[in-house]
């Protein structure tokens, strides 16, 4: 049997076998703590550039199929398990997962300790890493060749994942509101979600100008996930600073969520080893109930949690915290319609606690309909 290697840019190297693709890649390493869910995972735009080590160690078991995918690929630089299932026991399934690994030529790693890879990730910080199973180079010249690789901190990813061309997502029954979501990285569960409630959804290339969205009439602007680092977005949030002088309602996500906390003025900062998973605790301050959420983030907004703070464009408060280390996972204006929250409520493979996001969208929409009423 081949052997392949993860190795670390801190010299610390892993042996496994080849899982998927055989080759090398290249990108930056975290750790996904759900036990479900590695499809959407893998689909995920927001893990574009990244080397996702799972942590639960039996993946593969329900195969994969063209249902369950959040976008028309696989994103992930690369994958690693510890144990690949040998059959695919799923009624839905098409293909099993190392098949459509190799298909995309997505380059993995199997058998190797998860745990161990975690702990050492939570210890030291998400760092560059690669994975090596074509037997060229040694030891001493693999961690060289990581080495050479690029930070995710100052990437700007935006252009690499986002549509190329405005698409709609026509609303299930009858239409009630018109949305221009802007794709940063975009999953197919987002627009899914408002279609279910009357919404029809606009999805533009993150580039979009002003004068484009505000054509289309919109009576709300969404923000989306993507991968990246925000403080790279200047173009993105001067946008948004636009569209809330015309004070459209906004809903923002993770990356988007980002967004919106530059755009009021706050910074962002890397996290040492990110958030990523369906089981991650955050509490709703404002009415003290805790989420169990889906998370996929590196970054962070920096912005108070003690009291509320004065923006521009009114008063605000952060809404939620994550109860494991205190990071903002949610802000709001106070006297217009705007908000977001750094995890997802349209989470596919759940959990499904947040999906109330999307319809406290539609009651800001409602309550700010001459706002959202562009003419």
């Amino acid at each position: 049997m081949n052997t392949a290697y993860l190795v670390l840019d801190d010299g610390r190297i892993f042996q496994g076998q080849p899982f998927g693709a055989v080759g090398r890649t290249f990108g930056e390493a975290v750790f996904q703590t759900g036990m479900t869910g590695y499809q959407e995972t893998l689909t995920d735009p927001s893990y574009h550039r990244q080397v996702v080590v799972m942590t639960a160690p039996h993946i593969g078991n329900t195969g994969f199929n063209v249902e369950d995918n959040e976008s028309s690929r696989i994103w992930v630089s690369g994958f690693v398990v510890r144990n690949p299932s040998s059959i695919s026991s799923n009624w839905r399934s098409t293909t099993d997962l190392q098949a459509e690994l190799k298909r995309q030529e997505i380059v993995g790693i199997s058998g190797v300790d998860t745990r161990a890879i975690t702990r050492h990730l939570r210890d030291r910080g998400a760092m560059r890493v690669g994975i090596f199973s074509d037997g060229v180079l040694s030891r001493e010249e693999m961690v060289i060749e990581v080495r050479k690789q690029g930070q995710m901190a100052g990437s700007n990813l935006s252009a690499d994942v986002s549509t190329e061309k405005s698409y709609i997502v026509k609303a299930k029954g009858e239409k009630r509101f018109t949305v221009v979501a802007l794709d940063l990285g975009i999953k197919r569960a987002t627009p899914k979600n408002m279609a279910e409630r009357g919404i029809e959804t606009h999805v533009l290339p993150y580039n979009s100008t002003l004068e484009v969205i505000l054509n289309l009439n919109p009576d709300g602007i969404f923000l989306s996930n993507g991968p990246g680092d925000p403080s790279t977005m200047t173009d993105t949030v001067s946008l948004v600073r636009e569209i809330l002088l015309e004070e459209i309602p906004i809903f923002g996500i993770c990356f988007g969520h980002q967004i919106l906390g530059r755009a009021l003025g706050f910074e962002t900062y890397k996290l040492q080893f990110g958030h990523r998973g369906i089981n991650q605790p955050v509490l709703d301050r404002r009415t003290g109930k805790v989420e169990i959420t889906a998370h996929n983030h590196g970054f962070a907004l920096s912005a108070p949690t003690d009291s509320v703070f004065s923006t521009v464009y009114g008063p605000g408060q952060v809404t939620h915290i994550c109860l494991n280390d205190g990071v903002v996972e949610g802000i709001e204006l106070l006297e217009r319609g705007a908000f977001s929250v750094q995890y997802h409520p349209e989470a596919a493979a759940g959990p499904h606690d947040a999906s109330y996001l999307f319809d406290r969208f539609i009651e800001l929409m409602e309550k700010y309909p001459q706002r959202a009423s562009v003419k």
